[in-house]
């Protein structure tokens, strides 16, 4: 397998997050976002971390896109912080989170790396959420406010955008079950939260499309292919509702079909929260779809899990090979996640925005050796050539992660980077897995694929 399998206009990169990455939380007239606050109560993170200063790259970006332009990688995938450049969220401009901003954007551009933004990346304006968060239908105003303000200050450098970064995580974990930030529980305020969220991420296309005429416009949706614990229809059904809750809630309203009511019929009680206009108001013919993947999910049917009734079987329980974070090494999830979405939808782009695997480094003479990561990534990409090769229209690959970074309720346990980060020091050290990837991207050589490394953790 070579890269250059995937064709010479195939994009090769890495990917970001602001809030998981940046630090500075109060610097420079930053405003509080609702991690900032999430992370101060006592055990909603592992081992009560933080990100108050991350990997410091509000600071340290220069050392970093040096050694992104060591690689060779030439697409780094970066979120803006909203409450960077509106400390409140709307109203007065930060003048210093825009600068801040605009010199990452150029110092890219200098070193011959195409910046791809994503807007939102879940680090919601405390203020905002103050005054309801994505519950309150006046975020559309709120983030129309926003993505204006990056489109005018940034849209002649930039031609590539995603509008949301996994809007069903951030509804999700942060309105249903409360694992993430802002903390609220239940179904009212999930579905709030769902349907406002698919109508900016319409609208924040709309606002780029006016403003941007020349970019390629995006979002993104994590997503994983779905499989029957048993071949019962108990476990097929229950397969079914969490399909369409994982893979078709945010992709199909934007596609004008609506919302996926047919298996999870909890989904007919969104039309509470719904204006007459909202129908078409969802729908915009984005350039590209973003997806993301990670594993598969393996679901028996479940009773007393309200709304959905269904579980996903626990890969560690399943004697197959995992990662830190217990999810399952199956490397043809992301080829039948291409496939499923390309037959289902018939997308005109895709790129895989993001994919990688946590596992436990260790050092061997002043080295990180990261074995597995590099045999995932190698299986994982290897997925990918053999869905374009029977007709997925993927134009991208970006691995998650550049670095080791805060990994949300998981704080820093869980080691994603390319990038080894000593966060006593700030340290960089760029580990196997992240020299092997560069070397792939700009290597006409195939590269052998093994699978000896993988083993559970």
């Amino acid at each position: 397998m070579r890269a250059q399998d995937f064709g010479d206009a195939f994009h090769w990169g890495v990917s970001s997050a602001a809030y998981q990455t940046e630090g500075a939380y109060n610097t420079d007239g930053k405003g509080p976002s609702i991690w900032d606050d999430f992370v101060r109560q006592k055990g909603k993170i592992y081992q009560n971390q933080h990100a108050n200063v991350a990997c410091d790259f509000y600071h340290r970006y220069p050392e970093d896109l040096q050694i992104i332009n060591q690689l060779g990688i030439k697409n780094f995938r970066f979120s803006i912080a909203w409450s960077r450049i509106l400390p409140q969220g709307s109203g007065q401009v930060n003048q210093k989170g825009i600068d801040f901003y605009k010199k990452l954007i150029e110092q890219c551009l200098e070193k011959s790396i195409t910046p791809w933004v994503t807007l939102y990346h879940w680090d919601l304006p405390l203020a905002l959420s103050h005054k309801g968060g994505w519950k309150n239908r006046d975020i559309i105003h709120w983030f129309s406010e926003y993505v204006e303000l990056c489109a005018r200050e940034f849209g002649d450098m930039v031609k590539y955008w995603m509008v949301l970064n996994e809007p069903l995580v951030f509804t999700g974990a942060g309105y249903f079950l409360g694992v993430h930030a802002p903390g609220e529980k239940g179904l009212i305020p999930f579905l709030s939260s769902v349907h406002h969220a698919a109508l900016c991420q319409a609208e924040g296309g709309r606002i780029l499309r006016s403003l941007c005429p020349q970019a390629e416009i995006g979002t993104t949706f994590s997503c994983s292919p779905v499989e029957p614990y048993r071949p019962t229809p108990k476990d097929i059904n229950a397969t079914h509702r969490t399909d369409a809750l994982l893979n078709r809630l945010f992709i199909e309203p934007a596609l004008g079909l609506g919302y996926p009511t047919d298996y999870f019929h909890a989904l007919h009680r969104i039309e509470r929260h719904m204006y007459p206009e909202d129908e078409s108001a969802l729908a915009f013919d984005f350039d590209f779809i973003g997806l993301q993947n990670y594993t598969r999910e393996i679901i028996r049917h479940s009773l007393f899990t309200p709304y959905i009734h269904a579980r996903h079987v626990e890969a560690t329980k399943r004697n197959v090979p995992t990662t830190l974070m217990g999810w399952e090494v199956y490397p043809e999830s992301i080829y039948q996640i291409l496939k499923l979405f390309h037959e289902r939808y018939d997308l005109k782009k895709i790129i895989i925005t993001e994919n990688g695997a946590a596992f436990k480094d260790s050092w061997h003479k002043g080295r990180i050796k990261d074995t597995p990561r590099r045999y995932y990534l190698q299986q994982y990409i290897r997925q990918c050539l053999r869905a374009k090769q029977e007709g997925v229209p993927l134009a991208g690959y970006f691995a998650w992660t550049l670095m080791d970074n805060f990994e949300w309720a998981e704080g820093y346990k869980p080691t994603f980077g390319l990038v080894h980060v000593d966060f006593s020091s700030q340290k960089r050290t760029i580990k196997e897995s992240g020299y092997w990837y560069g070397k792939f991207v700009n290597d006409q050589k195939k590269v052998k694929i093994s699978t000896n490394s993988l083993s559970k953790n």
